[in-house]
């Protein structure tokens, strides 16, 4: 995973309205769906727990496996514009 997104995932965890309004946002619905996808959540929801005990290297995971595609790199790239804004 590159800098940025290692900051993003930073200032989301330190600033949850931030998230919530991403999460609430037509990209962060896309990025839901393609991080549940696989499995229903399961490991989105054992990634976001252990993110909230400060070990985010699961979600950090499946973040970046997610950005190995162009529309999921995309996506990220999209949202890491929006959180600068």
């Amino acid at each position: 995973m590159d800098q940025q997104s290692k900051q993003l995932i930073s200032q989301l965890q330190q600033n949850p309205a931030m998230l919530r309004q991403i999460m609430q946002s037509g990209d962060g619905q896309t990025l839901m769906q393609q991080l549940t996808q696989k499995d229903g959540g399961a490991s989105l929801q054992k990634a976001a727990t252990a993110a909230a005990m400060g070990k985010p290297e699961q979600m950090m995971a499946m973040v970046s496996q997610l950005m190995q595609s162009p529309a999921g790199a995309e996506l990220v790239e999209r949202i890491n514009q929006s959180v600068r804004k």
